[in-house]
């Protein structure tokens, strides 16, 4: 007799189960590989996290002699209405964020360039960036133009000296003398050649009075280069010639445009005369500096060289991070390594280079007379960090120092979660003073959301709640 035959619902309610009790099983395996957004959603449905192989266990609570209820209506160490794993989960009010500072962001996949950081100072360009002023000839100072401090445009006046070296002075006279007698000898020579046919004038009288000619005008080239060897310029000699005039007085000027670099704003550094004073040729008058631009000296250890020179091939941005008043701290990026110093310094096993550093003045000068002071933002002797990049690591997830919390082997973000920090252990591959790497391997995702500061003292915090900072022995009767 044929068995009765099921009804077709009932053979296939197993296999239905089975199958839906496999799905659920692969799904919360796999649940870390969902986009966040899906994630979040699942396990808010699902009123639950579970508990991932990252995640180290909570310290368990002390024993403070009391009994404890088991029978309330959540599991022990898990909230299922918030969707985290209670242990590793910690709620902070408004008033403790800000006290903290903490601040949020999403998780986002960036390219890292990792980067060694020298110490700095800031010189000056050796043989661009310095006058000095000298007198040109003996005198003393009638006059002084400028004012220390103040700035001066190339060729402007600075100083006014009165003549009383002897030499130049004969060298002006014997100059005069000599154009004077080229005068005469020219208006002779025009008055013989004017006078008639040949044999009235012997022509021998005419040469001879050219040949004359020719001499005075060899006599008069030299004393012209004499006196442009005393620091005369070729107008000044001209217009001694010209107006039958010794010149008395000479203006010392600032350099001209075609010696300055950096623009047209000298500063007058230094003044080392006073008004009056008798001054020799070659004497130093004043210091003038243009600070336009300046360099960053960097002193790097000696297997640094490699990179650096790298970086100064390639063109490599480079940062200059300067710290200011109050705690601030100035970026200056986009810097480039002007050149490699071709020696290693003996004394200190340093490789110097350096890096072309663009000045800018400091402030605006409120009313006139100010303006005819300068103040560069970038001053000679400035301490300063460069930030000199050795190499890139693509599909990194790069996250603030603060955001990282570290506890032993640990590292740990905190992941937002509601009004509730859930804390994720992560796998640190890279850390500096300002950010840390983290592997993109699936423990957080590109668009969580975790807490970018404060991250020691949420992991504090925790520890805290969990009971470890408290005394494992308190309450107890040994």
């Amino acid at each position: 007799m044929t068995p009765p035959v099921p009804p077709r619902s009932s053979r296939t309610l197993p296999v239905a189960l089975a199958l839906v009790c496999l799905a659920g099983t692969v799904t919360l395996a796999l649940h870390r590989q969902w986009p966040a957004p899906v994630r979040h959603w699942a396990i808010r449905s699902l009123g639950g996290v579970p508990t991932t192989a990252a995640a180290p266990p909570a310290s368990p609570a002390p024993d403070h002699g009391h009994d404890h209820d088991h029978g309330h209506a959540h599991d022990a160490g898990h909230d299922d209405h918030e969707g985290h794993v209670e242990e590793h989960s910690l709620h902070l009010s408004e008033q403790a964020r800000r006290s903290i500072g903490l601040e949020e962001g999403e998780v986002a996949v960036s390219t890292f360039t990792r980067t060694i950081t020298v110490p700095g100072m800031v010189v000056e360009r050796r043989g661009r960036s310095r006058f000095t002023i000298i007198a040109p000839m003996t005198g003393y100072l009638a006059r002084i133009l400028v004012a220390e401090g103040e700035t001066v445009a190339p060729d402007q006046p600075l100083f006014e000296i009165r003549l009383m070296h002897e030499e130049l002075v004969q060298a002006q006279t014997d100059l005069l003398r000599t154009t004077v007698e080229l005068d005469v000898v020219r208006r002779e020579i025009a008055r013989l050649e004017a006078i008639g046919p040949e044999g009235l004038i012997p022509t021998k009288t005419v040469l001879e009075r050219k040949y004359e000619l020719h001499k005075l005008e060899g006599v008069l080239l030299a004393q012209r280069q004499a006196l442009l060897l005393h620091g005369l310029t070729e107008p000044q000699v001209d217009d001694i010639v010209a107006s039958r005039t010794l010149l008395g007085r000479i203006v010392v000027r600032a350099p001209g445009r075609d010696a300055v670099d950096g623009g047209d704003r000298l500063v007058v550094q230094e003044l080392t005369v006073d008004r009056g004073q008798h001054v020799v040729a070659g004497d130093t008058l004043a210091v003038i500096v243009d600070h336009a631009a300046l360099l960053v000296e960097g002193e790097a250890f000696e297997q640094d060289l490699s990179p650096i020179t790298a970086a100064a091939t390639a063109g490599s941005p480079i940062t200059a991070v300067l710290e200011e008043q109050g705690g601030a701290v100035r970026h200056v990026e986009g810097l480039r390594i002007a050149y490699v110093a071709d020696r290693i310094a003996p004394e200190s096993r340093t490789l110097r280079f350096y890096v072309a550093l663009p000045n800018e003045p400091a402030a605006t000068a409120a009313t006139e007379a100010a303006a005819r002071f300068l103040s560069w933002r970038y001053k000679p002797g400035q301490r300063m960090q460069l930030r000199v990049p050795i190499e890139q690591w693509t599909d990194r997830i790069v996250l603030p120092a603060a955001a990282v919390a570290r506890d032993g082997v640990e590292n740990f973000v905190f992941r937002a979660n509601g009004d509730h920090f859930d804390r994720e252990a992560v796998h640190v591959e890279h850390r500096d003073p300002r950010f840390v790497v983290v592997a993109n391997d699936g423990t957080i995702f590109p668009g969580d959301r975790v807490a970018l500061s404060a991250a020691d003292q949420l992991q504090l915090a925790l520890k805290n709640k969990s009971g470890g900072g408290t005394d494992p022995h308190a309450g107890h009767t040994h």
